[in-house]
């Protein structure tokens, strides 16, 4: 129920919302905030602004939450990384920070919903963290020690001896008290309103091609005009404005949701996660049109953007794993994936971005906790540009190095280095004749890697396989019909379009020379490479 989005899969809140549709920007105009991006982080951000009187244009390259706010499963719940990590890591002084941003935005949210009046289905529901059966007595020592930290973090947080009210034992898990969920695109939708009412200008389809400026004005450059203003917020999820120094910070992951039906009343109104990694997380949903039944939401399976060619199987897993512990489970409404940016040390990118002038702000690294530290993102960033100190700025601060994360900032730059060795192979069919309908596939080309698309109607898109960031091999991903990049997660349509940064342009369209149509009776190859 909304336009174009960065994937062919449609998840639940795309199914059950209509967000509004604005035109694209035609002229040059000027204001004091331009804020790029038009999904949680940006809208938020947006509003705010707008609230403490400024005036605010908003642009997005696709629409209103077209890019992974409609992918999200929307928990507003405790931190990937853990309080127990974040103290033994960053100190109890900055948990109880984390803590406290982490409870204020929750509020926040719950705020908006209210002032506005928006029906976006927020509710408060208790969150657990349950320890695998295979951690053991280690297992148990973790969430008692979690327990522990986040109780002096100021989190309401037990310990018990298993979830309550579900089919299956958890064994010992954390309850923490108070925790969110909600209906991203219908909150969206009303921010949009709320905003536009208050001033507020949107422009969709309208893609930001470049920043330039000192540290008074700023320029953003679109192929329907110039926006000048006197702050820039990048919230694209991953600024597309830095080349290099963000994005040796961050790494992106594919994540996988299924939506399975289930009898009304048979699973508790919870958020639930465990300790593996990739850990499963599930919550629930009741669309508007439901009779008598819930959508159970199963995610997980992650795995790092561009490394699996043909991911549909993590869906699989994911729904084998529901089914085994929740037996009433019915048929599958929904699979969607969805990208999240993994920060080096476990902290959101927040504020000021480096190595650019100081007034362009950057909202990135959302860690699995998209809807939570992109609001925090919204509120700091607010603080900043009206001139307000702001507790959580040093703690998020996008310039800090990577000193708690060394050994995974490591890990993930090692990564980066190893996938430009693509060039270096061939390709992943012989020939584009091999390629199916509906499947994409890189073909060598000499020195070139060209990644070639045949639609159902049997016509080939070609494109350049490098990346137009910083020109690592593009990847297909089948189950989005997309090019992802596997060193710093930008991912393109088979036009070649960007869907996702930090790409700042599409990549180059290929002229193919013509080949010789395969014979009726020939067979049909297949992708051979194995999956990453």
């Amino acid at each position: 129920m909304i336009g174009a989005t960065n994937g062919s899969s449609t998840s639940v809140w795309m199914d059950t919302a209509s967000v509004p549709v604005f035109p694209p920007l035609q002229g040059d105009i000027d204001t004091q905030v331009c804020v790029i991006g038009a999904g949680i982080a940006g809208l938020t951000t947006a509003y705010l602004l707008a609230r403490e009187g400024r005036e605010v244009v908003l642009i997005d390259a696709l629409g209103i939450g077209a890019g992974e706010t409609g992918r999200t499963t929307a928990h507003l719940f405790p931190p990937d990384e853990w309080y127990g990590f974040i103290e033994d890591k960053f100190g109890a002084a900055q948990a109880r920070l984390v803590a406290d941003s982490y409870a204020r935005s929750i509020d926040m949210v719950e705020s908006i919903v209210r002032d506005e009046g928006i029906g976006c289905e927020f509710e408060r529901v208790d969150g657990y963290l349950y320890a695998l059966p295979a951690n053991g007595m280690k297992g148990t020592h973790d969430l008692g020690k979690e327990q522990a930290c986040a109780a002096r973090a100021g989190v309401q947080a037990e310990l018990l001896a298993r979830v309550p009210g579900l089919p299956f034992d958890t064994g010992p898990c954390v309850r923490y008290a108070n925790q969110a969920q909600f209906h991203p695109l219908k909150y969206l939708d009303g921010l949009a309103r709320a905003f536009a009412a208050r001033g507020g200008r949107i422009y969709g389809g309208t893609h930001a091609h470049r920043i330039r400026g000192d540290h008074q004005r700023q320029a953003v450059s679109t192929a329907g005009g110039e926006i000048r203003a006197q702050a820039v917020v990048v919230a694209t999820h991953t600024p597309f404005n830095d080349r290099v120094v963000m994005h040796t910070k961050q790494a992106g992951y594919r994540t996988y949701v299924v939506g399975l039906r289930v009898p009304r009343g048979t699973v508790p109104r919870i958020l639930l996660w465990d300790t593996g990694d990739p850990y499963y997380y599930i919550r629930l949903e009741t669309p508007d049109s439901a009779r008598g039944h819930d959508v159970l939401i199963v995610g997980g399976a992650d795995h790092k953007v561009g490394q699996d060619d043909h991911p549909e199987h993590r869906y699989d897993e994911i729904e084998r794993w529901a089914r085994e512990r929740f037996p009433m489970a019915q048929e599958t409404l929904y699979r969607w994936s969805g990208e999240v940016m993994e920060p080096s040390d476990g902290m959101a990118y927040l504020g000021r971005n480096p190595m650019d002038d100081d007034n362009v702000y950057v909202i990135t690294g959302d860690s699995g906790n998209g809807m939570t530290h992109c609001t925090i993102g919204a509120m700091l960033v607010t603080d900043l540009i009206m001139g307000r100190p702001n507790p959580w700025s040093a703690l998020y601060d996008p310039a800090r190095k990577p000193v708690h994360g060394l050994g995974d900032f490591a890990s993930e730059q090692a990564n980066v280095m190893a996938r430009y060795g693509d060039w270096l192979t061939g390709g992943d069919v012989d020939s584009v004749q091999e390629i199916p309908a509906g499947e994409g596939a890189v073909v060598r080309d000499g020195l070139r890697r060209i990644a070639v698309y045949r639609d159902p109607g049997g016509a080939l898109h070609a494109v350049s396989a490098k990346c137009t960031h910083l020109g690592c091999a593009v990847h297909w991903n089948s189950a989005e019909r997309s090019w992802d990049c596997p060193c710093h997660a930008s991912r393109f349509d088979t036009e070649g379009n960007v869907l996702h940064g930090p790409a700042p342009t599409p990549l180059e369209k290929v002229e193919l020379a013509v080949e010789p149509a395969p014979r009726p009776d020939a067979p049909r190859g297949g992708v051979r490479r194995p999956l990453r």
